[in-house]
């Protein structure tokens, strides 16, 4: 079977498969494992225009290795799942310590950096060296548990080995670059989560899923959990030179590291006023806006933002090495949080209108 497989889906790849993304281009082995990581769990288009921007930025590992933590959190500002950028460079740092400032061409040794796992280490050892190496993205898992028909959550533990074991088996020896590509890009474009084009596929003669009429069925899904609610106040501090207080959170909790407004448990004005002048802030009555909702994997946080105008500030913040004021017309290159970079657009469109 396994000749059929990769003789099938190359030759479908050498038709339709996708070869002009930018990852596809001067094609290097830190510039695979850039696009892998920032792939993760994130769509293709969105992710072009951050893949571009950081590349001209920090081109190298070793460029990457030297960026502050501030610089490569701004370049991913928007991404989401934060981890992806520290980890990436810790891991630019270790590379260059251990490895002279090149990725290491074994599978071991990759999954040994922080945030590289089995199916990271298989695509840089296939897209980045050529190497063989086996894949298993949410896109092969899909289109090999319908292919097989088989059933049960990927994220269990035999279902996730099964899979394994027919990923391996079904990698070639020869042109395994083209295969990598080839076995994610029939998952993202044909094998699709809803609406699947099986007619147009080249594995619908002899596809589980296909002939038995269960595609919507695998893989299968994640046991659902109720999602808890938490609720939290975002103060808008500004200034009277039009400037917005931010802080860095700490290196633990959610977000770490980011940049955010200032945070508040209650909208109590006793509660309030006692933070204000923690922050040596004389402030007026916070004006409240629409709550919205930021979702993260494990619970949903309920987000009301209060708008509060500064009358008179200290000449230094307290603690100022870790606040700073923010001028949206002329922005520091920070990281920031999604509802930060969220209130900060509304409060731009706000300023436009008056």
């Amino acid at each position: 079977m396994q000749p059929d497989f990769s003789a099938r889906l190359l030759n479908w790849y050498d038709q339709y498969g996708r070869k002009n993304l930018p990852w596809q281009q001067q094609v290097t082995p830190y510039r695979v494992w850039l696009s892998e990581i920032m792939l993760q769990q994130t769509q293709v288009n969105t992710v072009i225009p951050y893949f571009e921007k950081f590349t001209q930025r920090l081109p190298t590992i070793s460029a990457l290795a030297q960026a502050s933590e501030d610089e490569v959190l701004h370049l991913w500002t928007g991404l989401g799942y934060y981890a992806r950028a520290r980890n990436l460079r810790k891991s630019a740092q270790l590379i260059k310590a251990n490895y002279q400032g090149e990725l290491p061409a074994e599978l071991t040794a990759l999954e040994a950096l922080p945030g590289i796992g089995r199916s990271t280490a298989g695509a840089i050892m296939a897209l980045g060296f050529h190497k063989q190496a086996t894949i298993l993205d949410g896109n092969v898992k899909r289109l090999l548990a319908r292919y097989f028909g088989i059933s049960g959550w990927p994220g269990q533990t035999a279902v996730a080995r099964a899979l394994w074991e027919k990923a391996e088996t079904l990698t070639p020896d020869q042109r395994v670059a083209e295969y990598t590509q080839a076995i994610m890009d029939i998952g993202a474009t044909l094998c699709t989560r809803s609406k699947p084009q099986c007619t147009n596929c080249p594995f619908k003669a002899d596809c589980s899923a296909h002939q038995n009429g269960n595609t919507a069925d695998l893989p299968g899904k994640k046991p659902k959990k109720k999602m808890p609610v938490k609720t939290t106040y975002l103060l808008l501090m500004e200034n009277s030179q039009g400037e917005l207080l931010l802080e860095k959170r700490p290196p633990n909790g959610i977000w770490p590291g980011l940049w955010s407004f200032p945070e508040s448990a209650t909208d109590d004005p006793a509660t309030l006023l006692g933070l204000f002048q923690q922050y040596g802030l004389e402030a007026q009555t916070p004006q409240a806006l629409a709550t919205f909702r930021h979702t993260f994997t494990h619970f949903h946080l309920e987000i009301t933002p209060l708008q509060v105008k500064c009358q008179q500030t200290q000449h230094q913040l307290r603690e100022a090495n870790q606040k700073i004021w923010y001028d949206l017309a002329q922005p520091v290159e920070i990281g920031l949080t999604r509802p930060v970079t969220r209130l900060m657009t509304e409060l731009k469109l706000q300023r436009d209108k008056s």
